[in-house]
């Protein structure tokens, strides 16, 4: 497999890298962003947040980076309102939110 750099964007952290598969022919493109500086933003932010205040409307939920945002629209999850808040509860993606509570 032939491997590429095609560009590192450092203000968004994201690395874009060619691969060749000599074997089956296919090319992939592969998009990387490093995404510790928001986890460990999102981390702080949750943790100045306490509980027991009420949601208000414009609060921060969630800091989402771009590329997983790109992902999401792609998969119409952005679109669809109970999809999107579905996704935004899930634990696995809790990394990416910046307020407790059920959304």
């Amino acid at each position: 497999m032939d491997s590429r750099i095609l560009s590192v964007d450092p203000e968004s952290r994201t690395t874009s890298t060619h691969h060749y598969d000599d074997t089956t022919g296919l090319t992939t493109i592969e998009t990387e962003q490093d995404v510790t500086e928001l986890v460990e933003s999102n981390k702080a932010l949750y943790n100045l947040v306490d509980e027991r205040t009420p949601w208000a409307e414009g609060r921060r939920v969630a800091s989402i980076p771009m590329n997983v945002y790109l992902d999401l629209v792609q998969k119409g999850v952005t679109k669809d309102p109970k999809a999107f808040k579905r996704w935004l509860n899930d634990p696995d993606n809790r990394f990416f939110r910046t307020s407790p509570g059920t959304v």
